[in-house]
């Protein structure tokens, strides 16, 4: 019974101390060194606009409507960018509901844009990412687009590709994955312009 008693005492001070240990000491510390090292990153990587109002996060995709707008790549994350159901549709090549949304998504592209029957449409344009949450669309996407915001805005062309290039992120690291251009980061500095 007395060695029952030791054993039962020693995995309660064991469980307690390992609890403090992984429960309270470790993340507080993580979680120290996250807001003195990556402040930004640690709280969201959150993007407010001139007014001092937080517009969203550089990590995640929103939905933008109206010609003055870059759109983003389609979501299938719940209702759309919906943070709290990321995920893809799940629904794949030989799926005839996945061609038919493409190819409505296509055609919608194509108008919306002034795009001829011809004109090839990147893939980012008529495909959700595998999140549903993506924030970037690729430069090929952006260039289709910009006609059409710089007419809706009444800006030039150029003046609207080059703030595309400036907010264009560069692979990680310079050589992991594809450039992409921050969408909210884009349209948010658009809606500065004079």
């Amino acid at each position: 019974m007395k060695a029952i008693l030791h054993d039962l005492r020693v995995s309660f001070l064991a469980t307690l101390v390992l609890a403090l240990v992984c429960c309270g000491l470790y993340p507080l510390v993580v979680f120290g060194a996250a807001q003195l090292l990556f402040p930004a990153k640690a709280n969201g990587s959150l993007i407010t606009d001139a007014a001092g109002v937080t517009r969203g996060s550089a990590l995640l995709g929103q939905l933008f409507t109206g010609d003055k707008y870059f759109n983003s790549r389609p979501s299938a994350a719940g209702n759309g960018y919906d943070g709290t159901s990321s995920g893809g549709s799940n629904l794949g090549p030989t799926s005839q509901k996945l061609a038919d949304s493409i190819k409505d998504r296509i055609a919608d592209y194509r108008k919306r844009n002034g795009l001829k029957d011809t004109d090839a449409v990147p893939a980012d344009a008529v495909t959700a990412s595998g999140s549903g949450l993506d924030p970037h669309i690729s430069p090929a996407n952006a260039a289709w687009q910009i006609a059409r915001v710089a007419k809706a805005r009444n800006l030039k062309e150029e003046q609207v590709r080059e703030m595309v290039r400036q907010y264009t992120d560069a692979p990680n690291l310079g050589f992991l994955g594809d450039p992409g251009v921050n969408v909210l980061r884009l349209n948010l500095a658009l809606d500065q312009v004079k």
